[in-house]
Formats: C-alpha cells, sequence, structure tokens
C-alpha cells in the first residue's frame, strides 16, 4: 500500500511538473530572432541583416562548423554534453564541492544546455539563476535533440560587440565561415564567449591569442584534444570584416526574419560587379539621379543581377514609370502579324493632328518617306502613332497584360489612347524587361524569377516570325555615343536594344537583349522630378553596353545566324507588291474645312534628306488639309503637274538648295512653306 502511495505521489509530481512545463515554456524568441541571410544562386552570401536588436546573429547548425571547433568546444565546457540530460550531477557536485572548499567559484558546473537557457533567457549571476537555469535545461532537453541544442550555442553565444553564434563570429574575426576554421582559430572562438569584451580580436588580439593558447594547452595535458593542434600557429587577427551588403532591396523585400536564408538566382560575380557599374555612374549623376539595373539570364528568366537604386531605399526596379519609346517595338511586332507592313514597306513620317493631338519627332523635325526599319531603329513618333492607330491601343494593351505585365494609365482614362506608343502609361523596369526577354524567346513572356523554383507563366506577345523581324532591326540600331559600330567589331555580342525618355525627361530607358541575356536600365530621380537633357540615349543606353560588357560569353544560338534554317533569309526577304508602302486609315488625318489651306508636309523651315537607300535622291512628298479641295501645288514659281487617281504629289528635287512650297485650295486660298532639302 505503501508503494502505491508513493507511485501516486510521483505521478501527481511527474504530472505537476509536465503542467508546469507546458505553462512555462522556455522563451525561444532570442533564438528565432535571427539575422537575414541572402544567398546567391552558388551558396555565397550577398547579404546580412542586423537582427531587430541590433545584433549579427546568423543561423548556425553543427554540420556547417568545421569538426576543430564542435570537438574543442565540447571538450572545454561540456565533455559529458551527450550523455545527460541538461543537468550534470557530476559537473554540479564538484562545482559545489570547490565553492565550499575555496569559499569561492572555481568552475561553474554549467552544461552547454544550461548556457543555452540563460543565453534565450539572460539575467544576472546568482544561486537563483542557476537553479533557472537548470529547469529551463531540462525543459530543453525535452523538446529538443542534443544538436538543435547545440544549434542553439552555435547561434547565441557572444562573440565581442554585436557578433553572436559562431559563424558571424567566423565571418567577422577570420572573413571566412566556420566549417574552414583552423585549430588556433577554433580555440580562439570557444575561449572568447567566457569574456567577450575582454577578449575581443579587434580590440585586444594579443589577450584573444593568448586565452586561445592557454585553453589548447589546458585541453591537450588533459588529453582531450591532440598534441600536434599546439603546434598550429596563432591565426593572424586583423580588422573587424564587414558584412556583405549586396542586393539590398532584394534583402529589403524578402528578409522578413532569419528562420531559414533567402535561397536566390542571383549570381555573386554578375551582382557584385553591376552594384560596382551601377555606384560609379550614380557618383557621376551630381544632380542627384539615380538607376536601376536587372539582368536576366535567357536560358531560365533567372534574375542574375538586381539593382534597386543607389542612392534611394525604395526599389526602383518595380516603380511604375513611363517608358516613353520604349513599348515601340511590341507596336511594330503586332503591325508585322497582321501583315499590315513588313521592316522594309515604306511609312510616311510627316506632321499629323489626331484631334488635338499632334505628335512631334525626339527633333522637332519629320523625315518623310522611310521603311518602317528605318521609324523604329530611330524611333519616329509619328509613324508609331500611325502603326498604333492600325493596331488599336486597346489591343496592344491587352497583349501586354496577357502576357503577364502590368500597365498602370493615368487616372480618368476609360480605355488606352494612341499616347500610349509614346509612354502613355506607367510600367515597371521588371515588366519591361520581361517584355523585352518574351523578345528574345521569340515572342514569348514569363516573368523572371529571382526566388529558387519560383513558378511561372507565359503568354505570347507575338509570333516568332514577327519577333524576330523585331529583334533583327533592333540589332542595327545606332550604338550610343562612344561604341563602335557592330560592323567594325570582330566577334560582336549581337545585342537587339531600344531605349525610351519620359515626356519632361524624367525617365530615361535602355532595354536590350542577346540570346543569352536580357538587360534592362533605368535612370533618373526617384522623386520623378525632371532631369533637362539627359535621355536614354545619353545616360541609360551606355550603361547598358557596359553591362553586357561585364556579363559571361554567349551559350545560346542566336536564332538569326546564317545556319538557322533558312530563318534569317525570311527576316530580310522581298517586300511583296501590296506591303511595299503603308496604307494608313483616314483617322489621322484632319477633315477638310472652309479655312485657309495649311501645308502638313512638309513644314515651314524643315531640314530633309530625301536620299534613298541606293543612294539616290527621292522626291518630296506633298500634303495639305484644311482649307477647300482640291488642291494645287507649286515648287519655287512652277507648278506641280497633278498626280494620277489618288496619288499623293510629289516633286522632284534637281539638287540640294532652299525650295519654297505653295499650295492654293479650290476656294483660292493659299499657303507657302520654306524648306531646305538635303
Amino acid at each position: 500500500m505503501r508503494w502505491r502511495h508513493v507511485a501516486a505521489g510521483l505521478l501527481i509530481l511527474a504530472s505537476g511538473v509536465v503542467a508546469l512545463d507546458r505553462v512555462f515554456p522556455p522563451d525561444l524568441a532570442r533564438w528565432r530572432n535571427r539575422s537575414s541571410v541572402v544567398l546567391a544562386v552558388d551558396g555565397t552570401v550577398l547579404n546580412v541583416a542586423t537582427t531587430k536588436d541590433g545584433m549579427w546573429r546568423l543561423a548556425t547548425r553543427p554540420h556547417a562548423v568545421n569538426t576543430y571547433y564542435l570537438d574543442m568546444l565540447l571538450a572545454a565546457e561540456d565533455h559529458r554534453f551527450r550523455a545527460h540530460l541538461g543537468v550534470d550531477p557530476l559537473a554540479a557536485g564538484r562545482a559545489a564541492w570547490q565553492l565550499a572548499t575555496n569559499g569561492r567559484i572555481v568552475s561553474g558546473g554549467s552544461t552547454l544546455t544550461m548556457q543555452v537557457a540563460r543565453l534565450l533567457e539572460p539575467h544576472r549571476r546568482s544561486i537563483l539563476g542557476k537553479l533557472h537555469d537548470a529547469i529551463r535545461a531540462v525543459q530543453l532537453e525535452v523538446r529538443f535533440n542534443k544538436d538543435e541544442i547545440l544549434a542553439m550555442y552555435l547561434t547565441l553565444a557572444p562573440f565581442g560587440g554585436n557578433v553572436e553564434g559562431v559563424r558571424a563570429a567566423s565571418l567577422a574575426w577570420f572573413g571566412h565561415e566556420p566549417d574552414r576554421l583552423t585549430p588556433g582559430e577554433a580555440a580562439i572562438l570557444v575561449a572568447l564567449p567566457q569574456r567577450p569584451t575582454a577578449l575581443r580580436p579587434d580590440r585586444h588580439p594579443q589577450a584573444a591569442i593568448a586565452a586561445a593558447a592557454h585553453l589548447m594547452r589546458r585541453l591537450a595535458d588533459g588529453g582531450r584534444i591532440p598534441l600536434a593542434d599546439l603546434e598550429t600557429p596563432p591565426p593572424a587577427i586583423a580588422a573587424r570584416r564587414a558584412f556583405p551588403r549586396f542586393a539590398m532591396h532584394v534583402a529589403q523585400r524578402f528578409g522578413v526574419d532569419g528562420s531559414q536564408p533567402i535561397r536566390t538566382t542571383l549570381d555573386a560575380r554578375i551582382q557584385t560587379a553591376t552594384e560596382r557599374l551601377a555606384a560609379d555612374a550614380a557618383a557621376r549623376m551630381t544632380d542627384g539621379g539615380d538607376l536601376a539595373i536587372l539582368v536576366v539570364d535567357n536560358r531560365d528568366l533567372s534574375v542574375r543581377a538586381w539593382i534597386g537604386g543607389v542612392r534611394s531605399a525604395l526599389d526602383l526596379v518595380r516603380r511604375r514609370r513611363s517608358p516613353g519609346s520604349a513599348l515601340k517595338p511590341f507596336i511594330y511586332g503586332l503591325a508585322f502579324d497582321d501583315l499590315a507592313l513588313l521592316p522594309d514597306s515604306l511609312i510616311e513620317d510627316r506632321p499629323i493632328r489626331i484631334g488635338d493631338y499632334a505628335p512631334e519627332n525626339f527633333d522637332r523635325g519629320f523625315h518623310g518617306q522611310v521603311t518602317a526599319r528605318f521609324a523604329l531603329q530611330q524611333s519616329l513618333n509619328v509613324p508609331a502613332i500611325v502603326l498604333l492607330d492600325r493596331v488599336g491601343p486597346g489591343r496592344l494593351a491587352a497583349t501586354l497584360r496577357d502576357a503577364g505585365v502590368r500597365l498602370d494609365f493615368p487616372a480618368g482614362d476609360a480605355a488606352p489612347t494612341l499616347p500610349l506608343a509614346l509612354g502613355g502609361v506607367g510600367i515597371s523596369l521588371l515588366d519591361l524587361t520581361q517584355l523585352y526577354a518574351g523578345l528574345a524567346h521569340n515572342g514569348r513572356s514569363a516573368a523572371p524569377h529571382i526566388l529558387e523554383n519560383q513558378a511561372h507563366q507565359a503568354g505570347t506577345l507575338m509570333t516568332q516570325h514577327a519577333a524576330r523581324m523585331i529583334t533583327d532591326i533592333l540589332r542595327a540600331s545606332p550604338p550610343p555615343e562612344g561604341r563602335m559600330a557592330v560592323g567594325l567589331i570582330k566577334d560582336p555580342r549581337p545585342i537587339a536594344y531600344k531605349t525610351g525618355t519620359s515626356y519632361g525627361f524624367r525617365d530615361a530607358w535602355a532595354v536590350g537583349y542577346s540570346p543569352s541575356w536580357t538587360v534592362g536600365v533605368w535612370t533618373g530621380r526617384a522623386d520623378g522630378t525632371p532631369r533637362p537633357g539627359f535621355y536614354g540615349r545619353n545616360t541609360a543606353a551606355p550603361l547598358l553596353f557596359a553591362v553586357f560588357d561585364r556579363l559571361p560569353a554567349e551559350t545560346e544560338p542566336d536564332p538569326l545566324a546564317p545556319a538557322a534554317e533558312g530563318l534569317r533569309t525570311a527576316v530580310s526577304a522581298p517586300v511583296p507588291r501590296g506591303l511595299r508602302r503603308f496604307a494608313e486609315r483616314d483617322s489621322p488625318r484632319m477633315p477638310g474645312n472652309t479655312s485657309p489651306p495649311r501645308i502638313q508636309f512638309p513644314p515651314d523651315g524643315a531640314q530633309l534628306d530625301l536620299t534613298r537607300e541606293d543612294g539616290q535622291r527621292g522626291a518630296l512628298k506633298l500634303e495639305a488639309n484644311s482649307g477647300t479641295p482640291p488642291y494645287r501645288w507649286s515648287v519655287n514659281g512652277m507648278p506641280v503637274p497633278a498626280p494620277l487617281w489618288a496619288a499623293v504629289p510629289s516633286w522632284q528635287p534637281d539638287g540640294p538648295g532652299f525650295v519654297r512650297v505653295t499650295v492654293v485650295d479650290a476656294a483660292g486660298k493659299r499657303a507657302s512653306a520654306t524648306v531646305r532639302v538635303r
């Protein structure tokens, strides 16, 4: 009967202990509050952030630490760690005997688990504190296995200043991961937590080395480490190393806590090289400008470099701004798909008016009759507007959205309109780069990803044939100032690119792609204020080519190579008769009225280069609106013969010089313009 009472009492006691354990569990907040770490695709540490309490505290597991350190730690601090249940009776008894016989504490008797308990819940040293640690140690042993408890120590142990954990200490004091610790370095890190302020390596290097030597001698004399370890020369201790701080905007976006490292697709070499390039470029922007750069690997659409800004805390890769002319290639691509024209079809670059909207080119001039190829390479505005009028702004916007990008239209716009061709929309550098990567993928667009195993869906921008025609055109775009033309370079990287400048010089863009890489560059001010005189070709385009210079060599096959199943021939095939000239719709023209006629082309004061691709001088097209048709034309006082049928009248100059063009309408009203023919 007595044993039954004892058993019942033990059961009640055990139940009480379990209940108290559940009601008062160990506080693991410090263990969970770890530094966030951004890793490159190969595991290289790109960025480390401090914890909420300002500590460098990196999660560390035993398998990531050199066995030199682990063996020395257990030998010095708790050689029966694997055997006890949180409290070592032998060590506790020895500590109590030494206290009683010496009148002072000779050894603390704390196990490694008890040290973890104190690291989790710091307190002043006292007998009650030891009792608290012992109880918590038993709770930890019940909840976690030995490697998990050891991982807590490896993460929380103090190593001087705001450095906690053996990984942070190894990186800060020795500049490498803890799996490469030498015996001498390991001894310093074992000794350091006992007196982290007095032995801090950057302030007291000799004291740290002496403490490590003393520790190693004591352990060797006790037979706990090999004597050969004593022959290791003392490590060289330099100034504290800074933790990596690359990919700051990626860290800000994904680094919520340090529970797990952020494994990205970033390439450490490309990211660091691009950041140095960006920092140098930003230093030259004395007006407070900033920039953003995105590098995408076309093989799998993984992001290899992400620079969200140099001066701004905002991630400018994701901010939506006006792209200027950067969307024009997608207008042409849809027009090619519709067989509205081909790259070598002729299209008019002349003044037009659509209601109150009268678009002009960047240089305020007009070029007359040009090929679609030339119009896109020179980023002429009027041909792009005319083509978008044919394709439809709503269709272009829907195509881009279906491809997976977000477009922000001005407030109050019920539907996309023609200014979409010139940047009348907001789009991010991330989305714009995605669209150009879609051109590299033969018209199939999918979102670039920066996290491992991130799923993405693809959408269609245009057909493969249209995408390759766009690529062929953009590869021949004039290079930025200071770059040699492709034809003068031996084995050049085939880069197709386009620039864009938003209204008021607020944003300057350049996006380009090769078979293997797509690169997007934005420059401007984070607050959106203008930067007069800074536009895509003179700011963003040089940066674009500088980034390409730092990228690895091409590995993907060139879709426009002569051996690519005759596709190059198809791209440059002769233009069928029906597509030699783009047939405009009537909508971009003003209807006739009773006001005096106005010469729509050539504009007064214009300088016109009428040289055709074959080197011969072309005809000067003559066009008017307003007034009362039909119109009669004269040049330098000589009548221009009326054209047959409904053709546009033209005049063939016999040489360069100034000419005066006059038009007279059916009501006898007239208008004149003086232009220079080159």
